[in-house]
């Protein structure tokens, strides 16, 4: 089955938003640390979705969103092969709030790329703070760790 979500990046000029998963049980992203984001609902536009997801996890209402790009992971989680709009946020207003899913912390982009999280989330959040062109890529996981992936970048 298909599923359909966004990432989203939010910066402010010097630090990224992480999110830390440690507080939902048989948590998928557990003890990670990864963007915020989530599933598209049913009639939302990537955008519309991305927008909604940003408020419910942190408060912060998106003015500005970037589409970076488009990643598939095949089978990501049993029988669904998830397709997720990744997103750059730099304009933004709010107060952060208390996010029911994890810990969120600002993290200066040099110490980002130190934090645990998944090996391909590594990879795309590079292609990001580096500002690749808009890309096309599909991450291959199994049983939680990285097989391959690829890229084409527009």
């Amino acid at each position: 089955m298909a599923k359909l979500a966004t990432i989203c990046y939010i910066d402010n000029g010097e630090e990224l938003l992480m999110l830390h998963r440690n507080k939902k049980p048989n948590d998928v992203h557990e003890g990670k640390w990864i963007s915020v984001g989530g599933k598209l609902e049913a009639g939302e536009t990537p955008e519309e979705c991305a927008v909604r997801e940003i408020f419910e996890e942190t408060g912060l209402h998106a003015h500005e969103l970037r589409m970076r790009g488009m990643i598939t992971f095949p089978e990501f989680t049993p029988d669904n092969d998830w397709y997720t709009y990744v997103f750059h946020v730099t304009k933004f207003s709010g107060e952060l709030i208390d996010c029911p899913e994890g810990t969120l912390a600002w993290v200066p982009y040099q110490k980002v790329m130190d934090l645990p999280t998944w090996e391909g989330d590594l990879i795309f959040l590079e292609w990001i703070l580096t500002d690749k062109p808009f890309f096309s890529a599909k991450f291959i996981y199994q049983d939680m760790e990285l097989l391959d992936h690829s890229v084409v970048f527009y």
